[in-house]
């Protein structure tokens, strides 16, 4: 499952995380959730607390955390879960079930590549390059007073579906 493309003045190569990215991938959803936190959102804050309710450790071993590499740099990451956490579990119990959904969480950019459109590269990827059996949509959420993800997912293609305890629901069909 890797995906190259290349930019201008960077070149980026899509792969799955092995273990030695551990501790980067760690750094870089820290940095992300204190930026979220110095912005005014909660988003990712158990993180700060040493809190990771999507076990990152655990899915990079299972082979469901995704990097983007500009060399030996982690410009941004994506996970893809083919089957509902418990979290996803509570947050989706009152849409229809669906067998054929990837849940996205923990999409991330290494700030020294932000507002370069990398965030949406990895959105466009996970929607139509990687591919898992049976699966045809991806769900994601985000924190529902996050004015700027709100409109992100809308404008990167994906359906608001509602809100549940606080967390916005989106969905898109996979390309």
């Amino acid at each position: 499952m890797n995906h190259h493309f290349t930019t201008k003045k960077d070149h980026f190569q899509m792969v799955k995380a092995s273990e030695k990215d551990t501790e980067a991938i760690l750094a870089l959803l820290i940095d992300r959730a204190k930026w979220f936190q110095e912005n005014g959102s909660m988003q990712w804050h158990g993180l700060l607390e040493g809190v990771d309710s999507h076990r990152t450790r655990d899915k990079i071993e299972e082979g469901k955390v995704f990097i983007y590499r500009d060399n030996d740099q982690i410009a941004g990451m994506v996970m893809l879960l083919p089957d509902p956490s418990e979290w996803d579990e509570m947050l989706w119990q009152d849409q229809p079930i669906v067998e054929d959904a990837i849940y996205l969480h923990r999409i991330a950019v290494n700030r020294s590549y932000a507002n370069g459109g990398l965030g949406k590269k990895i959105l466009k990827w996970a929607c139509g390059s990687v591919h898992f059996e049976g699966k045809s949509r991806i769900r994601l959420d985000c924190v529902a007073d996050n004015q700027f993800l709100n409109a992100y997912y809308k404008t990167a293609g994906f359906t608001y579906l509602g809100e549940k305890d606080g967390y916005s629901l989106f969905e898109r069909f996979i390309d």
